[in-house]
């Protein structure tokens, strides 16, 4: 086997090394690729060295030339702040407006002629061309300043193509569509308008058009589609307060649904007049119904001229007395909470007398979240004074559940306070009877409870025992009358759940 060598493999091995050259010359021509229009001319040797492959796109090395000054970098984080984000406009709205403003100027070389510093913000500039689109909806730049989602798109290819299959369609789509798309009952052109518009509506950007369309001063019913509607209202808002030309002393109320008219508004000295003649009339009349209805009209000329001074302060605090003798709180309250605001400002009034009026008008609604924010408000200088002082008695007094000292402090309350507790004190008296069914058994005398519980008369008591239970656990005793207790008991515990609910008030803020 060794011997037999093939014919191919007999030449010596000095024979071979003689019959090729050293170096091997390729079987192809290495051509340079053209990287230009230009004429290429051909190398003289006939071979050109290989060339190393570029790695990087000529879009991609020209984009990293770029250098961008500081005013622009400036610009683009000013753009990302937190505080200059709008909830109107999403971020992906933000970030293209952003790349379309920077990517022009770069491509006409305005980035430094540009004035960054007082260039609006991509948010700015989308919510300009909202409004633009607001003036004059027959606009046709809203959709190429806005480029849809992939979402958008899709919905919008959808409702779209029967259009395209009749108007743009190739070749190939019309040869055989009488075989399938005959069968098929495409929607009517007439309907596809109202289809648009139902699915635009949904946008954020139309859902924003609503809410400022019905944000205009007493929702005037102008279409945010009027040129002249919205201007309007933008006018209104800026043109300051209203100064009153009306020299009318009594005016009534009546809610505001536009701008209020000059001419049926009473300047500060006539207002002033106008508070004088109520507090006569409220004196030798006392209709609570037309006096209430004069003050708010009073309140309201007050507001729509932004008059804030002390006698705004005496307006609030006539009428939320005159409330608080009516037992309405709801007025009362609207005033109180005014007024909070007013003294915040110390444009003088009583600020301690309704600071204990407040404490007590939350025992009464047990609003314990806003305790704590009037508790809070009371200062060392607050609690020298009498009635801020038997208001946080009473609040210490019904917390510790020591309705001895409650109705004694009912019995002695200073200024108009009596009229707050008088609303919560039928409600005590409940809890001070449940706590006395418990602690006097078998019965009690109803003299006792009559002086326990602040009532007038031992008749006024057993009227009141009569109202929550029956007359059999009321009994005549040795020359007195006596209530049941260990029977009444868990009637008393009834009662008092019933009564212990939250109150809502109309009105309150």
């Amino acid at each position: 086997m060794s011997s037999s060598v093939p014919p191919w493999r007999s030449t010596a091995p000095g024979t071979m090394s003689s019959a090729f050259p050293p170096v091997a010359v390729p079987a192809y021509t290495p051509v340079q690729a053209r990287r230009s229009l230009a004429h290429h001319t051909k190398p003289m040797n006939g071979t050109v060295p290989p060339q190393p492959v570029q790695s990087v796109s000529p879009d991609a090395e020209s984009r990293t030339r770029v250098e961008f000054p500081p005013p622009v970098r400036s610009y683009v984080q000013r753009c990302f702040a937190p505080e200059n984000q709008v909830a109107s406009v999403s971020l992906p709205e933000m970030q293209e407006k952003l790349r379309h403003v920077i990517t022009d100027a770069a491509q006409n070389d305005k980035l430094g002629l540009i004035d960054w510093e007082r260039l609006p913000l991509p948010q700015t500039m989308v919510q300009n061309e909202r409004n633009k689109i607001l003036a004059n909806p027959s606009s046709s730049n809203w959709a190429s300043s806005h480029p849809a989602s992939p979402g958008d798109a899709t919905r919008k290819r959808k409702s779209t193509d029967g259009h395209h299959l009749e108007t743009g369609s190739p070749p190939w789509r019309k040869a055989n569509r009488n075989r399938f798309e005959d069968r098929v009952t495409h929607p009517t052109t007439e309907k596809k308008p109202r289809i648009t518009l139902d699915q635009s509506s949904k946008s954020k950007a139309n859902l924003e058009m609503r809410r400022k369309r019905f944000e205009g001063v007493g929702g005037s019913g102008n279409s945010p589609s009027s040129p002249a509607g919205s201007p309007m209202r933008a006018a209104d808002a800026d043109q300051g307060p209203v100064v009153g030309r009306c020299q009318t002393l009594e005016k009534n109320y009546f809610r505001l649904t536009s701008a209020p008219n000059p001419d049926s508004v009473r300047p500060l000295p006539v207002l002033q007049k106008a508070l004088d003649l109520l507090k006569r009339k409220w004196k030798h009349d006392g209709n609570y119904g037309y006096i209430c209805d004069q003050f708010k009209s009073l309140r309201q000329d007050l507001t729509v001229q932004r008059i804030r001074n002390e006698f705004t302060v005496v307006v609030y605090e006539i009428h939320a007395r005159i409330a608080l003798e009516k037992g309405d709180l709801g007025e009362y309250n609207q005033c109180q909470t005014q007024l909070r605001v007013l003294y915040a400002q110390q444009l003088g009034g009583h600020p301690t007398e309704f600071k204990a009026y407040r404490i007590l008008y939350f025992i009464y609604t047990r609003n314990w979240t806003a305790m704590n924010d009037a508790l809070a408000d009371v200062t060392a200088e607050d609690k020298k004074d009498l009635a801020v002082k038997h208001a946080l008695d009473v609040r210490s007094a019904l917390a510790l559940g020591n309705y001895h000292r409650f109705f004694q402090l009912y019995l002695d309350t200073p200024n108009m306070g009596a009229y707050l507790m008088d609303m919560f004190v039928d409600r005590e008296r409940l809890s001070a009877l449940a706590t006395m069914c418990r602690a006097y058994k078998p019965d009690v005398n109803i003299r006792f409870i009559t002086e326990e519980l602040g009532f007038e008369s031992d008749e006024q008591t057993a009227r009141f025992v009569l109202d929550h239970s029956s007359e059999e656990l009321l009994e005549e005793k040795n020359g007195a009358v006596r209530l049941l207790t260990g029977k009444a008991g868990s009637l008393f515990d009834q009662a008092k759940a019933a009564a212990h609910r939250v109150v809502d008030i109309k009105g309150q803020i």
